[in-house]
């Protein structure tokens, strides 16, 4: 399982990369997993106010449908479009072209309530 030490994580497996005022965010290669082979991605809208924990968007697969929790509060800034026409790619790379949002956040210090690299893991080994 692939766990970048850089990432942020919830513990509804969402990854956070923080760059200057805003977060990256994705599923993990362990959500992904989970899934199974992804067939669609709602993805939010540019602009959309996101709450830390509250759903933001659906990704559905071949085995279910799974709702996507906001790591931090903020406002999208950025949404990889190509999901749309690539969900697929969520499951190939989660922690690069798989990306899903970018989201600029109202208090840095959220990123404090996330897990690192070694809590994640302890997590998912339950």
């Amino acid at each position: 399982m692939n766990i970048p030490e850089e990432l942020h994580y919830s513990t509804d497996h969402e990854w956070a990369l923080a760059d200057g005022d805003a977060v990256r965010i994705g599923i993990t290669d362990y959500a992904q997993d989970a899934l199974g082979d992804v067939v669609y991605v709602e993805l939010p809208q540019v602009g959309d106010r996101v709450e830390q924990g509250e759903p933001f968007g659906e990704v559905e697969s071949t085995k279910s449908v799974s709702e996507l929790f906001a790591p931090v509060s903020g406002v999208v800034s950025e949404v990889n479009d190509e999901l749309a026409g690539a969900p697929q790619r969520l499951n190939e790379d989660p922690y690069g072209d798989g990306w899903i949002c970018a989201v600029t956040f109202d208090d840095s210090s959220q990123l404090d309530d996330l897990l690192d690299a070694a809590g994640y893991r302890d997590l998912i080994a339950g």
